[in-house]
């Protein structure tokens, strides 16, 4: 890791909590219907546009840099406090998957600093060629002003479920996001 990087000093702080979007019924939903959209700015398109590359398993430096040096990613499996570590993430996935699609998106909220959307994701393990279909929510907490906006924290969640940062599972996602990049080897110019 690029010896300058070190984790953002208030993680917690710094963590989204967006509103669940729920369906007709009241259930948390996370299923996107891209035609309810909420309207977004050219930049906060642009932002958007360079994560769902990543999710698309072409991780570049280039859509990195949508990230602060210091921000966190938390996922179910990761929690990863540098933009180094969570490149480790994005490089990692074409070596587990073959073939990386977001099917749909939605754009629920929109605010100064947060950009949430639903997202239908399709994973297909390399090898096996077994498929799986996720609907989350991508949440963006963002720092500095447009076009100019950097994300500090993302956090992705399935399942309509929060996630804890207590316990076993917790010191499992902070290990995952800790050493991975000794495996998929991101650029340390990152």
């Amino acid at each position: 890791m690029p010896s300058s990087t070190s984790p953002h000093p208030d993680q917690r702080a710094v963590e989204p909590h967006p509103d669940r979007p729920r369906n007709v019924t009241g259930d948390i939903d996370y299923t996107p219907d891209p035609g309810k959209s909420v309207p977004i700015s050219t930049s906060r398109r642009t932002i958007q546009q360079k994560i769902l590359n990543l999710y698309g398993g072409s991780a570049s430096e280039d859509d990195m840099k949508v990230y602060a040096e210091k921000a966190i990613y938390d996922d179910p499996f990761s929690y990863c406090d540098t933009r180094y570590k969570i490149a480790g993430q994005w490089y990692g996935l074409p070596k587990l998957f073959s073939k990386l699609e977001t099917l749909a998106t939605e754009v629920t909220s929109s605010t100064k600093h947060e950009l949430v959307w639903k997202q239908k994701h399709k994973y297909t393990f390399a090898g096996i060629y077994t498929s799986k279909t996720i609907d989350s929510l991508v949440s963006l907490k963002l720092e500095g002003e447009e076009p100019n906006e950097k994300v500090v924290y993302h956090k992705d969640m399935w399942n309509e479920k929060d996630y804890s940062h207590e316990g076993l599972g917790a010191v499992l996602k902070k290990l995952n996001g800790d050493k991975l990049t000794k495996i998929t080897k991101p650029p340390e110019s990152i």
